[in-house]
């Protein structure tokens, strides 16, 4: 397998579970059966439907942690005033960091994020995100 394609393949299903956690938490449909019908339509199937099921599972079940999460490193803003892509933009990664099952470089994971950041975030969401997973793993690091 190409190295490129794989690297694709992974940012284009970290898009799919970022629109699966936008949706979920702008208007509270279910994250997982969004994804699913997401990754159905997309006919995503194998690894890549584990991986993005995995990172939105992960989500799901530390939700009030990671929020805690975001909410020490970033103290300046209140949860609610995180713009909803910078949200789960760090709400994936920090999940992928701690708690995913297949263990991703930080770094691939702080670029992989702020990418998306880029992509549809605002003009600050890159240095936003860059700024409070930046701050995770030194504290990650501390720890």
């Amino acid at each position: 397998m190409d190295p490129n394609s794989f690297i694709s393949n992974r940012r284009e299903v970290r898009v799919l579970v970022l629109q699966a956690l936008c949706e979920y938490d702008s208007v509270g449909h279910d994250a997982i059966v969004v994804l699913e019908r997401i990754l159905d339509d997309r006919k995503i199937v194998g690894d890549s439907r584990g991986f993005a099921r995995d990172i939105v599972e992960k989500v799901l079940e530390n939700f009030s942690s990671v929020d805690n999460i975001i909410g020490k490193l970033a103290s300046d803003w209140p949860l609610t005033q995180i713009a909803v892509v910078d949200r789960n933009v760090l709400r994936m990664a920090i999940s992928e960091l701690r708690w995913c099952t297949e263990r991703v470089p930080e770094k691939a994971v702080l670029n992989e994020a702020v990418e998306l950041a880029k992509r549809f975030g605002s003009e600050s969401s890159p240095s936003f995100v860059n700024g409070v997973l930046g701050s995770h793993m030194k504290a990650s690091i501390a720890i």
